[in-house]
């Protein structure tokens, strides 16, 4: 048994919201000619591959490659050859590598169930020595999602609160609605309105899948169950298949007959579903933290978008101020290097995930697990943000929860959303799922 320990409350004292600016991208693979951690001479060059999700127009991608490009610039002798895999196929392909042994140099990872395989595997250097570059500014909670047995495996690049509703302020006045609604009846209520008045209530895109599992059922199953459900299950304490969760499950059933989605919602990507909201063609987008960039920050139109966390249900066990939160993008290094290469990885690392990074994320608008001080070009809706996500963080569905599980729950929610099956079925297929791993 690992001596994990699993966090209810994410950090959130440095928590830092979302700007204005547009850091420019760099390109995919870096050019730079040579490598090496820090000689000069031909026979120091060191190549070293890299395995990212950063692929979208989300802001913090492109500061990410930025920084890449930039170490590229200052490091001559270290090429950094990336492998840009879509968010969607990520884990996928990181599951793949690691089984037949073949992981890059450097790798994005995330916290929790997707990172136990790597560390059973030995696949994943310990980087303890280094933790003195950022223990001044990475707090305790920040880190240990990432911390197995005591050894730390990678340092995370942003905190993402995964819940966010985003709503058109006039299209919800237009149906008598002038803020969002504070209890589950009232949004029913909202939806039907909406309908009525030939408004697609909530734009999604869930070609992806990871959308209705991540952003909705995240934080509507902790409304229901409470925070500590996850991991009762994990522990045998608990099942899918116990009452509230399968509630949980009946919004998703219950938001799809009533029609709140767009009909095209399951061959639409999620960018594509925060542009159906952006253009005026729905009222509502439930997504990350990080696409406020997009929607309201860098929106010339962005005031007239408001933020808000889904809404307390009646009888349910969790608390409806909190929002589904993580911190992920962890960088990682592949154990085994050779020296050169390790010590080029080792280096990379502790230039890429500085101080600097963190006051990028910020100034475009990202929220980070850090203690930095806030740019003086910090966003107008930092305030915002961080009130709505300052008062208790709930478990993300996929960082806690096994990839197998995850994906039996993605396939039953989309299948809802066109007819198929029952959240009692979608419930005890998870759970079945889960007894073939614990068992």
């Amino acid at each position: 048994m690992k001596n994990r320990k699993i966090s209810k409350k994410v950090a959130l004292l440095s928590l830092v919201g979302l700007l204005a600016l547009f850091t420019a991208a760099c390109g995919n693979n870096s050019s730079g000619s040579g490598n090496g951690a820090s000689g000069s001479g031909d026979g120091d060059k060191v190549t070293l591959t890299m395995m990212h999700p950063w692929t979208t127009p989300n802001i913090d991608n492109d500061v990410y490659k930025a920084r890449i490009a930039d170490f590229e610039k200052d490091h001559p002798n270290i090429t950094i050859k990336t492998d840009e895999v879509p968010s969607a196929q990520y884990k996928t392909k990181l599951r793949t590598l690691a089984a037949a042994n073949n992981l890059a140099d450097i790798s994005v990872v995330w916290p929790g169930a997707e990172m136990d395989p790597l560390i059973d595997g030995n696949l994943l250097e310990p980087i303890d020595d280094l933790m003195d570059n950022w223990n001044s500014i990475l707090p305790e909670a920040a880190l240990e999602g990432f911390n197995v047995n005591g050894k730390q495996y990678a340092v995370p690049t942003k905190q993402t609160f995964v819940d966010i509703v985003y709503y058109n302020k006039e299209l919800l006045a237009q149906v008598g609605y002038n803020e969002f609604p504070k209890t589950y009846d009232e949004f029913i209520d909202l939806i039907k309105k909406l309908k009525a008045a030939n408004i697609t209530p909530i734009a999604l895109g869930n070609k992806e899948q990871w959308p209705l599992q991540s952003s909705y059922l995240s934080i509507i199953g902790d409304r229901f169950t409470g925070s500590d459900f996850l991991q009762k299950v994990l522990n045998k304490e608990a099942k899918f298949t116990d009452p509230e969760f399968v509630k949980a499950i009946g919004v998703i059933d219950e938001l799809s007959k009533l029609g709140a989605f767009n009909v095209d919602a399951n061959n639409m990507d999620s960018v594509q579903g925060q542009d159906y909201m952006i253009q005026g063609k729905a009222a509502m987008h439930i997504s990350s933290s990080t696409v406020d960039a997009r929607i309201r920050i860098n929106n010339e139109n962005g005031d007239k978008f408001g933020i808000a966390l889904f809404p307390s249900v009646n009888g349910g066990k969790g608390d409806p101020k909190k929002s589904a939160g993580v911190v992920q993008y962890g960088i990682a290094i592949k154990s085994g290097l050779d020296e050169k290469k390790k010590a080029a990885a080792e280096e990379f690392l502790k230039y890429f995930v500085s101080e600097d990074l963190y006051k990028a994320l910020i100034s475009n608008g990202v929220v980070v697990p850090a203690k930095v001080d806030i740019p003086e070009d910090a966003s107008p809706y930092l305030k915002e943000m961080l009130e709505l996500t300052g008062n208790g963080t709930a478990p993300v569905f996929d960082s806690l929860i096994p990839t197998q599980v995850v994906d039996v729950i993605q396939n039953g929610l989309q299948a809802l959303t066109v007819g198929h099956g029952t959240p009692e079925e979608v419930a005890a297929d998870a759970q079945k799922a889960m007894d073939n791993i614990t068992n």
